[in-house]
């Protein structure tokens, strides 16, 4: 996780920079790891490693998260390596979470939140038959910057 995160870090130090530092060291790392795992038990975040097929080694992240048990709706959020942009592994784990979200977490709707600029994210969302909702005004502060309208996507069961 460390080495994905440090060989990613200019990929996403905009869209992930809390994940980013949270992963900055090894030791921080593993700290990041204990607490995804303890939020996995109280079911209030799921974060699992998307992981190459032929090496094993994680190459990307697929969250659940915002979880709302009452309305049965939570967002997803994802991150790739440049190295696997672009080859539908991103594209596949959403259908396998968006699976699990449903089946497993009884979970009603979903929603995806990217910025329009970011393409591949987008094409994710509608790859998955997301649809367009509106334009998030102002949701998304990057660090020392200014905030940025963000596009939401939505899937009911």
């Amino acid at each position: 996780m460390f080495q994905f995160m440090f060989d990613n870090k200019e990929r996403f130090k905009l869209f992930f920079p809390q994940t980013l530092e949270l992963n900055s060291t090894l030791e921080k790392t593993v700290a990041y790891i204990a607490i995804k795992n303890k939020e996995i038990e109280e079911k209030s975040n799921f974060t699992f490693a998307i992981r190459n097929k032929i090496h094993n080694e994680i190459v990307g992240l697929i969250i659940i998260k915002k979880i709302d048990w009452v309305s049965c709706q939570g967002e997803l959020a994802y991150c790739i390596g440049l190295e696997e942009q672009g080859r539908g592994l991103t594209s596949f784990a959403v259908k396998k979470m968006t699976q699990f979200a449903f089946e497993k977490l009884k979970l009603k709707t979903l929603h995806i939140i990217a910025h329009k600029t970011n393409l591949g994210s987008v094409k994710v969302a509608e790859n998955n038959e997301f649809i367009w909702q509106k334009t998030l005004l102002r949701e998304f502060t990057p660090t020392n910057q200014a905030p940025l309208d963000m596009e939401l996507y939505e899937l009911r069961k």
